[in-house]
């Protein structure tokens, strides 16, 4: 009996043990959901881009609020995109920590430039554009202030529009034995004003200057390009390969009642010859009213006025 009482405890114990370890693994996945993870608790849509593109086509993007913190070498250049809306000011400000004084052998001109989406080179309103370091400079400071941003446009002026920008940074003047050498950039775009600000009124852009991003790049297996108004592609056949992008057919181009009168290489030759034979007839009748402003010549020969008899010598008298 005694034996009996003190094993109890045990068998209690081992009873209560396996409801205890149930219990204690259903609140672990509440409470590692209830504490914010490092990844969720950083800050990284706040954190800087630190990346530069080469080319326009390889342009890193700048998001609207983020920097960019990036390690180069002296004598690359360096192409951020960033985009900007109507009635939108936007200053780009750029510094550059130079490399070591010790390991420089001249003076260094750093300069900045904003393109649009047709890489229309954009004048700056305010700021410096270009920024000259001795051998004793740290870091030099640059900034490009862009005009309001228009709401539209002229086609044949420069004037700003909504769409994507490009930013380059380049070195313009820097001894030879100093390319290559590292050097720190760091990147910040500001905007100010709005679409209430967009001047002038009255008009709208058709589409943005927005080039397109990745040229050249593949699509994704799952995805599907079609344009705008492009009409519905054909089904795609059996015989399609698996994991096949099918693209839709280009937009058939719009057809006019004088479309078809200047359409295939025969016609305009039609047209040039047809031309030719007018020029020719235009030609022959406009020298026929030059020639004879008051009709035809007369069939018969004009008539000889009277003379007057000539005047004798008097030695030659009778």
């Amino acid at each position: 009996m005694r034996s009996l009482t003190m094993r109890s405890p045990l068998v209690r114990a081992a009873a209560v043990l396996p409801f205890g370890l149930g219990a204690l693994l259903a609140a672990a996945p509440a409470a590692a959901a209830a504490s914010p993870s490092p990844a969720l608790s950083g800050s990284a849509g706040t954190a800087p881009v630190t990346t530069a593109g080469t080319t326009f086509l390889t342009a890193t993007p700048l998001p609207a609020g983020r920097t960019a913190a990036v390690s180069a070498s002296t004598g690359d250049y360096l192409y951020w995109a960033f985009a900007a809306s109507e009635g939108q000011t936007d200053t780009v400000h750029v510094t550059v920590t130079l490399p070591p004084s010790a390991d420089r052998h001249g003076a260094q001109t750093w300069s900045v430039e904003v393109f649009d989406g047709l890489r229309r080179r954009q004048s700056c309103t305010a700021g410096p554009q270009n920024a000259a370091a001795d051998t004793g400079t740290a870091s030099v400071s640059m900034s490009c202030a862009l005009r309001q941003i228009r709401s539209w446009a002229e086609p044949w002026s420069g004037d700003p529009l909504p769409g994507t920008y490009y930013v380059r940074l380049s070195v313009a003047d820097v001894p030879q034995q100093d390319l290559g050498l590292a050097a720190q950039v760091k990147l910040q775009v500001s905007a100010k004003g709005g679409a209430d600000n967009a001047q002038p009124e009255g008009g709208e852009l058709k589409a943005p200057l927005v080039p397109p991003v990745n040229a050249g790049s593949t699509a994704a297996p799952d995805a599907t390009a079609a344009a705008p108004s492009a009409k519905p592609s054909a089904p795609a056949s059996a015989s399609a390969a698996p994991g096949t992008v099918e693209v839709a057919a280009p937009a058939e181009p719009e057809s006019h009642w004088y479309s078809g009168l200047f359409s295939g290489w025969n016609t305009r030759w039609y047209w040039t010859v047809a031309g030719g034979a007018l020029a020719a007839l235009a030609g022959v009748w406009g020298y026929t009213l030059t020639r004879h402003p008051r009709g035809r010549r007369p069939a018969g020969p004009a008539p000889v006025p009277p003379q007057a008899p000539a005047p004798q010598h008097p030695q030659y008298r009778s």
